[in-house]
């Protein structure tokens, strides 16, 4: 039996006909996806060649189950939101509550992908990263319980409290999600920046004070300004351009944190005598643990992260669309409806 996927060739997403995954005697479950959001490392896949032709990308699933042989309480017709890696938690990365360093978590995954008509679950996913989807979210909405998840591994990392201020850089759906994350974990003073004025409005409409960081002497002068004089505690940087780098170095204050949350295009570090003479800690974040995934289900349940509207909606047939108005910035975040 098949199905519709999209397959990437040659940076490119091509809607073929794949086999459909079976479940035979394997424990785990069969699930039909719904819609799938598409991440900004579905992106950097894509252009840079790290998804290999074949590839059917995508991750943050929703779905139901349609065949199903677990030791779970989930059962057939059972509608999921569920993450893709899981860590063994017994080798030292994980001991060390670096799960995302896990090579059982780098090997894990959905099967064969998000941007899929069906995909296999193992039985270990249902276990740990799986949830019902609450009755109060739609499916684009709960979508963000992934990325949500490595929000909330980030901001716990920072190890804040409610006395900390914070500047995000770059507010777009990564940013938008920190920022409240931030406001709901530590009930702290966060602020946001970013270079398009649409974004800004948004992030302020949801308590995060933001303003347009293109000019870098102006921006320092406002986060001095308001946080007298010192710059802010953190900066939780989401955007993905090297010179966001600098403004990172302007505003944040001497004995502060830098998060690393999103590559960048030239590989470009922080100066050493910077973080040296000025007592600063760089640490980057990548991916949660099953624990940092159930409060991300417990914030968006909660609508203490909101996350209505925020979504482009478009069809399987369009997925390449999708990767191009987002690169383009026409839209927010895009989700790729599978099935009615």
């Amino acid at each position: 039996m098949y199905m519709k996927a999209a397959i990437v060739e040659n940076h490119k997403n091509i809607i073929k006909n794949l086999e459909k995954p079976s479940l035979g005697e394997k424990k785990g479950a069969i699930v039909q996806v719904f819609g799938c959001g598409l991440c900004g490392s579905d992106i950097v896949k894509l252009k840079t060649g790290k998804a290999k032709n074949g590839t059917v990308l995508g991750h943050e699933i929703v779905g139901k189950i349609v065949e199903i042989n677990s030791d779970t309480d989930f059962k057939l017709n059972d509608e999921i939101v569920s993450s893709h890696h899981i860590p063994c938690f017994n080798c030292e990365y994980c001991k060390n509550e670096h799960y995302s360093m896990c090579e059982h978590f780098k090997s894990t995954n959905i099967f064969p992908g998000g941007f899929s008509e069906y995909i296999y679950l193992s039985d270990e996913h249902l276990k740990n990263v799986a949830y019902k989807i609450p009755e109060n979210l739609t499916y684009e909405e709960i979508s963000f319980y992934e990325p949500l998840g490595c929000i909330v591994r980030a901001v716990k990392r920072a190890d804040l409290n409610n006395k900390s201020t914070v500047l995000v850089i770059g507010l777009g759906s990564i940013g938008y999600l920190s920022g409240q994350a931030f406001n709901a974990i530590y009930n702290c003073k966060t602020f946001g920046c970013d270079l398009l004025e649409d974004r800004i409005n948004l992030a302020n409409s949801v308590g995060i004070e933001s303003f347009n960081s293109a000019d870098f002497e102006k921006s320092e002068q406002y986060i001095k300004e308001k946080t007298n004089g010192m710059g802010v505690d953190a900066v939780f940087m989401t955007s993905g351009s090297d010179k966001a780098i600098e403004l990172a170095l302007k505003t944040v204050r001497n004995g502060g944190k830098i998060v690393v949350f999103a590559s960048t295009p030239n590989n470009m570090g922080y100066a050493n005598n910077e973080i040296y003479y000025r007592e600063l800690t760089v640490f980057g974040s990548y991916s949660p643990a099953p624990v940092d995934l159930k409060t991300s289900y417990e914030l968006l349940k909660s609508e203490k992260v909101k996350v209505k509207n925020i979504s482009t909606i478009y069809e399987l047939d369009d997925v390449q669309k999708a990767f191009d108005d987002t690169v383009s910035n026409k839209i927010f975040k895009a989700y790729i409806k599978i099935k009615e």
